[in-house]
């Protein structure tokens, strides 16, 4: 299948994929969307909300779509493969997980090895969230086979199985946390919606949610990446700054889910995750590559080209225009 053609508006089309656009780690996107910042660079931009984990990055992959906006670590993955997809501007610097423990299996919890034989529940098998888990256990000398990852992919079944005693962890995003903390429910273990946390968990930045292309497309269409970028990079100062009165004139309702102030804690907590000019930190590549080696393909992970994965280009012309 081929990719939409561009049409002229005046700079066209360019048909974005995104799997679940409400998560908190896409909200740049729905920003640069609802603040009509892609309009204002001269882009028709059409976003394809896809309700399943890898479905977006199969549209771009078989045409569909022009750009993904999902994980950098896709570009890494894809390279190993022969195929070769570039991120042009960053989202967040962290994946915005949190791994905690229940209060009411585990309320005597002191160390993550007491989790070996509990059960815990992910997003997905292979997800950022799994992976993470896995990671942070792995350190605490606990195996995958040490632990019973349950899969839940949505909020609800994942809120409902953890305050019924169903599983005794979890690694998750939010407002699930921020709903589970605020009930004193949740004793937080590890937590990546913070610089610090981040920190403490890889070392430094993550890049995390991106906007990315083919690189055929990143040569081919210039014009467009820098419009997106510019636009994206504009709705990242945006949210530095965006108040409770801000979001809810510009957040969909549905977003919400029922519960605007949950929503708004939860904003708080994850405000610094997102980058604020779009552009790829230091070192933040290879922070990606050291933590997908310690779950094998070592030796071809140290291969990639890192280079190739990404370009600050746009960003930093979007950077200096917009003073973020």
């Amino acid at each position: 299948m081929n990719a939409p053609p561009l049409v002229r508006a005046p700079l066209g089309r360019v048909v974005v994929a995104v799997d679940h656009k409400a998560s908190f780690c896409y909200l740049p996107l729905t920003i640069a969307e609802r603040l009509g910042y892609f309009a204002a660079e001269g882009l028709d931009v059409l976003v394809r909300d896809f309700s399943e984990p890898g479905q977006a990055l199969q549209a771009v992959l078989t045409g569909a779509a022009h750009v993904v906006s999902g994980p950098y670590s896709h570009t890494i993955g894809l390279q190993l493969r022969g195929q070769q997809l570039r991120s042009f501007v960053l989202q967040g610097r962290t994946p915005q997980l949190v791994l905690g423990v229940s209060q009411q299996t585990m309320g005597g919890f002191r160390q993550l090895r007491e989790l070996r034989g509990r059960r815990v529940a992910v997003t997905s098998l292979g997800s950022a969230s799994h992976r993470i888990a896995r990671l942070l256990l792995g350190r605490a000398g606990l195996g995958p086979q040490d632990v019973h990852f349950q899969v839940f992919a949505h909020a609800t079944a994942t809120e409902a199985a953890f305050r019924s005693g169903q599983v005794d962890a979890l690694c998750y995003h939010d407002p699930l946390i921020t709903q589970l903390e605020q009930s004193g429910e949740l004793r937080v273990v590890a937590d990546t919606r913070t610089m610090r946390g981040n920190a403490e968990v890889f070392g430094g930045p993550l890049p995390a949610g991106s906007l990315c292309a083919s690189s055929g497309f990143v040569g081919e269409h210039p014009r467009q990446c820098q419009a997106m970028a510019s636009a994206l990079v504009r709705a990242l100062k945006w949210l530095q700054t965006a108040g409770p009165s801000d979001l809810n004139k510009t957040v969909p309702e549905s977003y919400f889910e029922g519960d605007r102030s949950l929503y708004l804690a939860a904003f708080s907590r994850a405000r610094e995750s997102w980058v604020p000019d779009g552009l790829m930190p230091e070192n933040g590549p290879q922070t990606v590559v050291r933590m997908l080696s310690q779950f094998g393909d070592a030796p071809q992970l140290q291969r990639v080209d890192l280079a190739r994965t990404f370009t600050n280009e746009f960003a930093r012309v979007a950077k200096a225009r917009f003073r973020a």
